[in-house]
């Protein structure tokens, strides 16, 4: 019996440790294999890291971001609960669609004006970020202006654009409409404190040249990024019923005329530098400064309407560095007045100023 016993035993162990070495060999198996097929280990995306970033770019060439809050025109659904809701839509059909009331054929009266809106001039009815937009008017009138030399109301501002940039006549300060233009650009700087001019206002500054403007370069530009709105011959592009401009005019009959902001060319190239060709804004402008300057020397050299101005500036130092008509106190030319370079006139005067 022992014997027998033993031998089922010695069995046993015998298949046990068969078993054991076949794991043994299944094992080493198993590893050579997974050496051998296993792919290679690739980190998981870090996504902290991924969504941190504004681009793709090399963490080291990050792209600027920028993070200046900019002034936005209230929403036109909060109107529903001001009493005067009626007049400052009506202010702000005037703005967009100044022709129809008082262009060739105006509703109200006819060629009052050139044929051009307010917003040719004050993009998207006044609200657009650096489009010489309306924010910063009722926060800062009445001021005094040196044009003039005296304190101006928004009524008198408004009535300057009516005379110079739409090339027509003051409309009565009392009528519907000028309370309505009025009510409207209150309205659009209702959020704004009194004398602060919100980050967006007017327009973007920008460098000036180490040198004159050129108007021939600026017409070879025009041609090529400025033509197929404004027309070669500048003339612009009239709608369907002859009562506006879908493209305005940028010189001729019915452009703003010489005294009109627009006429002085640090104004004319920011306005262009970061607002045109169409599509532009501030962040992402189309233009390099260059060719914004020479684009509006072009521009402004040539002809259009003239207004008396022999009053305006009556203080001669008064008068900024790219106003193109003299006399002036500080011994530049009207020619470089007109094109530069700035930068020595706007020294000369910075330093009169301060003796």
């Amino acid at each position: 019996m022992a014997n027998e016993y033993d031998k089922k035993l010695l069995d046993v162990i015998s298949k046990l440790i068969n078993l054991l070495i076949f794991l043994l060999v299944l094992v080493i198996v198993l590893g050579i294999l997974l050496y051998n097929y296993m792919p290679e280990y690739v980190p998981a995306p870090d996504i902290e890291r991924e969504t941190s970033t504004v681009s793709s770019a090399p963490l080291d060439e990050k792209k600027d971001v920028d993070t200046v809050k900019y002034w936005q025109a209230p929403d036109v659904a909060t109107l529903d609960s001001d009493a005067n809701k009626d007049l400052i839509l009506y202010g702000k059909d005037l703005i967009a669609h100044t022709a129809d009331y008082y262009g060739p054929n105006g509703k109200i009266f006819k060629s009052t004006i050139n044929g051009m809106n307010c917003q040719n001039c004050h993009l998207d009815a006044g609200t657009k970020v650096f489009g010489n937009n309306y924010s910063a008017v009722a926060s800062t009138y009445p001021k005094f202006r040196a044009r003039s030399g005296s304190i101006e109301n928004i009524y008198k501002r408004v009535n300057d654009c009516f005379e110079r940039s739409l090339n027509g006549k003051a409309i009565d300060t009392a009528s519907k409409e000028m309370q309505g233009i009025v009510a409207y650009i209150k309205w659009l700087g209702k959020d704004v404190p009194k004398g602060n001019v919100p980050e967006g206002s007017g327009l973007k500054k920008m460098a000036f040249l180490d040198r004159a403007a050129s108007p021939e370069n600026g017409k070879s530009i025009y041609s090529q990024k400025c033509a197929s709105c404004h027309q070669t011959d500048g003339l612009g592009i009239m709608n369907g019923d002859k009562t506006a401009y879908t493209y305005p005019p940028l010189w001729g009959d019915h452009s703003y005329n010489n005294g009109a902001g627009l006429f002085r060319m640090s104004n004319l190239a920011k306005y262009i530098k970061y607002n045109m060709p169409l599509g532009a804004s501030h962040n992402s402008p189309q233009l390099t400064d260059e060719e914004a300057w020479d684009i509006a020397a072009f521009v402004n050299s040539q002809p259009r309407p003239k207004k008396n101005i022999k009053k305006d500036w009556p203080k001669i130092e008064e008068k900024p560095f790219d106003h193109p008509f003299g006399p002036y106190k500080d011994g530049f030319s009207e020619e470089q007045h007109k094109y530069g370079p700035f930068q020595p006139i706007k020294d000369k005067i910075a330093s009169s100023k301060k003796k």
